[in-house]
């Protein structure tokens, strides 16, 4: 059956390239995508294998040119600069691929699609258009729980009727490699959702952000995942007849391992565990192309998926954390928000916003930190309208924006984004770290556990090995923080705090940036 399967997959392959043959001598640029048709036109289910009819071209081509959108897409949104035409590309591609698989599927009448499509794109336009900013990582959760749970809902109704799907072979029962897709689609979509969930409860305020500690979580999140391996492996080589328990088990089971693998992880840690989900989910709705033999689902879900992982996997390292651990569900486990003090104790100097007026005003550079603070107070506008001023008096700004500041990747990116900071302004760790030795001045806002030197000096410190900003090293620092009574999520007090150079701001942030703009 899978030679079978091949052979057909091929032949299809070279129709297309037969049609499409006159279209790479007209454009020799063309030529390059010849690669995607291929990796396009070979992901086909079973259903479509069996029954030996060819692919048609012009979805063959619809669906190569849905897949080459969706990668320049990526391609552009890797930059802040491109990343709005990378977003209508995605869009664009999207269109073309829903607008294909409509038009060639005959799954249910088109009046109650179009219904469907209005429902869900209703409320996805409400919630885009009042969710706030500083909420972004709540609404990134929650379409990850979508995506998963939709993942699970197909896998159900494939199981409970697999003649709809095409997956029967000619004894009544489901195909094998059907049954291995049933198992792992359901099962990586049933722990997106429940996963997603408590990251969504955490990041917002519904549940504690704390990391929840169960005792053995190790032994038993090896446990259940084992039996879901277990399980599926079983599910593929049983007769269909009676292997209903089977299925709902590991459904049942990998709701509860999403539960497990996310319930302790702390707050701070949120950004690799957003893009995880985010990775799980594309992996789900790849097995679920298979499944429904949507070549531009597979195709989506394995860029989702793979770009996922390559993210978290950049992200670990940003953190010093180990990536085997973020999938084992211990990640952050040591790093959760603490119950601890600031040592106020110790000797610090306190500032106010005519002090960081005049100092900036005088400085040739200055150099902003922003972090999660300043997401909570909103003051990326003001802060930019401070930037402004400064700029206008000749000063130099540059904002430096650190790989895990905030609660989800690129979450301060967006934030500056949004207030309109000129794109060349803003640098990542590596390329700005060198500058803060000659900068005049380092204003920190709502930043913490990115700006403590204890990552470079404490070895018993739980952030001990996470790149961070040598602040310490400019001329003057300005600490913008609600007060000196809290520490970061790591829990560990900041030696910034006290040096001699420093100067706290206590305030909201946003109110700060705004009293600083008055004396400016």
């Amino acid at each position: 059956m899978m030679g079978a399967s091949l052979d057909r997959a091929i032949a299809c392959g070279r129709q297309f390239r037969r049609w499409a043959a006159p279209l790479w001598k007209a454009s020799p640029k063309l030529s390059s995508l010849a690669p995607f048709a291929g990796a396009l036109i070979l992901p086909v289910s079973p259903a479509l294998a069996a029954s030996g009819e060819p692919v048609n071209p012009w979805v063959a081509a619809a669906y190569l040119v849905a897949g080459v959108l969706f990668i320049l897409a990526l391609r552009g949104l890797s930059s802040p600069e491109s990343s709005r035409r990378g977003n209508r590309f995605g869009m664009v591609g999207m269109l073309i691929a829903v607008v294909t698989t409509l038009v060639t599927h005959s799954i249910a009448s088109l009046p109650e699609i179009a219904i469907a499509i209005a429902i869900g794109g209703g409320f996805g336009f409400i919630v885009a258009r009042k969710i706030a900013m500083t909420d972004m990582p709540q609404l990134v959760a929650g379409f990850h729980s979508l995506v998963g749970m939709a993942a699970v809902l197909v896998g159900i109704a494939a199981y409970l009727n697999p003649g709809a799907f095409g997956i029967l072979d000619d004894a009544g029962e489901i195909l094998t490699v059907s049954r291995v897709e049933l198992g792992l689609g359901v099962a990586i979509g049933a722990i997106t959702f429940s996963g997603s969930v408590i990251a969504f409860l955490k990041l917002n305020g519904n549940m504690s952000g704390a990391p929840i500690m169960l005792p053995m979580r190790h032994v038993l999140n090896l446990g259940v995942l084992a039996g879901i391996i277990g399980l599926t492996a079983y599910f593929a080589i049983a007769p269909t007849l009676g292997t209903g328990p089977i299925f709902w088990t590991i459904v049942g089971l990998s709701f509860l391992i999403g539960f497990l693998l996310i319930i302790p992880i702390g707050g701070a840690d949120m950004p690799v565990v957003v893009s995880m989900l985010n990775s799980y989910s594309g992996w789900a709705a790849a097995a679920m192309g298979f499944t429904l033999g949507n070549t531009a689902m597979i195709i989506t879900g394995a860029l989702v998926g793979s770009s996922g992982a390559i993210l978290s996997y950049i992200m670990c390292k940003a953190m010093n954390r180990s990536f085997i651990s973020v999938i084992a569900g211990g990640f952050g486990a040591d790093s959760g928000p603490s119950d601890g003090a600031a040592k106020i104790d110790r000797p610090w100097k306190r500032g106010s916003a005519e002090d960081a007026a005049y100092m900036m005003k005088q400085a040739e550079s200055v150099i902003i930190i922003p972090g999660y603070g300043m997401a909570v107070a909103q003051a990326q506008h003001a802060l930019r309208e401070m930037g402004d001023m400064l700029k206008e008096q000749g000063v130099s700004v540059k904002y430096a924006i650190h790989p895990v500041a905030g609660r989800m990747p690129g979450h301060m990116n967006v934030l500056l984004a949004e207030a309109n900071v000129p794109y060349d302004e803003v640098f990542e760790l590596e390329d700005i770290n060198s500058e803060f030795a000659q900068a005049d001045v380092a204003f920190i806002i709502g930043a913490n556990d990115v700006v403590n030197p204890a990552a470079k000096t404490d070895k018993g410190s739980p952030i001990y090995g996470m790149p961070v900003f040598d602040v310490e090293k400019a001329k003057t620092i300005f600490f913008v923080k609600r007060s000196m009574g809290g520490v970061g999520y790591a829990g560990v007090d900041n030696e910034v705090f006290y040096m001699d150079q420093t100067m706290m701001l206590l305030s909201d942030a946003k109110k700060m940036c705004e009293e600083i703009v008055k004396a400016l």
